[in-house]
Formats: structure tokens, C-alpha cells, sequence
């Protein structure tokens, strides 16, 4: 039975919205990520919420699969978790649709569980429930013209990834049809918390001559990581691993999400 969703009432900024505030301000945007229903769904608002409190910009909610091929063991358990927890696409439209908060959310997920639910279908009650973007790590951008005219219908923008090894014929590619912002693969291998910045990092932002704010994602855990990524030229730094390996302890989440997220913020503040 197909479910209907009624539009999200609550305004959340576009993606586009939000970098043109930051640029204003000479800032750049701080990209959380957390697994939508891990540990449970009820658990899941309020971790959103300390998020949003610590200064987070943009914040992406995984949708679990479970053959998460980008992601390493801490994203990995976190997904089973959330299926675990019962979460599924009804119930990751319902948690969005229902979050109390302004910034742009980016649903972050793999294309099996899009392309069974159907396409059209998926993005439509992305955007009603108020999801600004999307990203897919698994669809390349070459078989991506479905998804892609489906989200210009429904106003959602479609965000790929680069990596060291995506040559440059494919980046001209994926400048062609990526919106919102480009994330960079800093490293090559799976999602995780490292201990460096890679050193591939400044290469692969002076390699993407884009417009379109580039975000650095993979490894970054650490307000002095985010000030070195900061200072090579991004205009986003993404963590997840870091954010999630909190929630998988259990102790004081969201407090201790909270922290690290203005630590975060502090070091890209820094870097400026």
C-alpha cells in the first residue's frame, strides 16, 4: 500500500541557502552524519536536535542498507542497529518529517533500497518530508539520469562523491549534474575516524574547479582536523564516524555530540 505524505510543515533551508549565509559570514559549513534510527527512532530526534545545538549546518541521516559498501565497521553496526530498531523507509520519512529543526537535512543511503521502493516514489516523499539533498555512493554518475530528473522535479539536490582516483573526465562529469555541494573522499578505503588529514586532500580540492561549495568527508574527527581541511580550501567538512562511535557507547550521547560538534566548529572558526 502506498503511503502518502502531506508536505513538511516546518521550513528547513536549501542546501544553496545555507552556503550563501555562511559565505557571507566567511565560514564554512559544518556536515554531521548520523544513522536515522540508531539506536532507536525515539533516541534518533534528540540526537538531531543536539546536533542541530552544537552548531551543525547541514546534517546528513544514513538510511540503513544492509551491504553498506562506503562505509566501515562504526557505520556499519550502526545500521544494524537501526534495522534492527525497526527502522524503515515509511518510518525514515515519518522521524524526518517529524524533526523540530531549521537546518537542511541530506539523506544519505544506497540505491537498492531506492530503486525497490521506486524512484519517483523515493524522491517525492524525500521532499515532502523535508530532506534538501540526497546522496548515493553507489549509483555512478553515468546511470544516474533518472534519479537526477527526479530530483530537479521535486527540488532536491542530487550530491556525489570524488575521489582521489576519479579521474578528471568523470569529475567534469559529475560537476555536470551534482548540486548542493560536492563531497571529496579524502582518503581512499571506507568512512572511519583517523588520526590525519590525508595528504591528497589539498590536490583533490585544487583539482575540482567547481562553483559549487566542495565538501571534505572520511577521517575527520577532531577540531584541529577540521581547521587543516578548513584552510586547504573546503568549503565543508563532514564527520560522521566520530559522532556515531559516541552514540554506539552510549554514555552522555547527546551532551557529548553536542561537545564535539562545537569543537568542530570551533577549529573551522579558527582556520579562517
Amino acid at each position: 500500500m502506498r503511503t502518502e505524505l502531506k508536505a513538511v510543515e516546518l521550513k528547513r533551508q536549501k542546501i544553496s541557502d545555507k552556503f550563501s549565509e555562511l559565505r557571507e559570514r566567511k565560514e564554512g559549513a559544518l556536515i554531521c552524519y548520523v544513522m536515522a534510527g540508531d539506536p532507536s527512532i525515539e533516541a534518533s530526534s534528540g540526537i538531531v536536535k543536539a546536533l542541530a545545538k552544537g552548531g551543525a549546518d547541514i546534517i546528513e541521516l544514513g538510511f540503513p542498507f544492509s551491504d553498506p559498501v562506503a562505509d566501515g565497521p562504526t557505520i556499519q553496526v550502526a545500521g544494524q542497529r537501526a534495522l534492527a530498531a525497526g527502522m524503515d523507509i515509511e518510518r525514515y520519512f515519518e522521524f524526518v518529517k517529524a524533526l523540530e529543526v531549521e537546518v537542511p537535512l541530506v539523506c544519505m543511503t544506497y540505491y537498492n533500497p531506492v530503486f525497490r521502493y521506486g524512484v519517483e516514489r523515493f524522491v517525492e516523499n524525500a521532499a515532502k518530508a523535508g530532506i534538501s539533498g540526497l546522496i548515493i555512493p553507489d549509483i555512478p554518475v553515468e546511470e544516474a539520469a533518472d534519479l537526477k530528473t527526479s530530483c530537479d522535479a521535486n527540488g532536491l539536490d542530487l550530491i556525489f562523491l570524488v575521489a582521489p582516483t576519479t579521474t578528471d573526465a568523470r569529475i567534469r562529469k559529475i560537476l555536470q549534474r551534482g548540486s548542493g555541494f560536492i563531497y571529496l573522499v579524502s582518503r581512499l578505503g571506507v568512512t572511519g575516524a583517523r588520526d590525519d588529514v590525508a595528504g591528497s586532500t589539498k590536490e583533490l580540492l585544487a583539482r575540482v574547479k567547481t562553483d559549487i561549495p566542495k565538501a571534505v568527508g572520511f577521517g575527520i574527527s577532531t577540531g584541529k582536523q577540521a581547521a587543516e581541511v578548513r584552510k586547504a580550501g573546503a568549503d565543508g567538512v563532514i564527520a560522521g564516524s566520530a559522532f556515531v562511535r559516541i552514540i554506539e557507547e552510549g554514555k552522555d550521547v547527546n551532551e557529548r555530540l553536542e561537545t564535539l560538534a562545537r569543537e568542530l566548529r570551533s577549529g573551522m572558526l579558527e582556520a579562517n
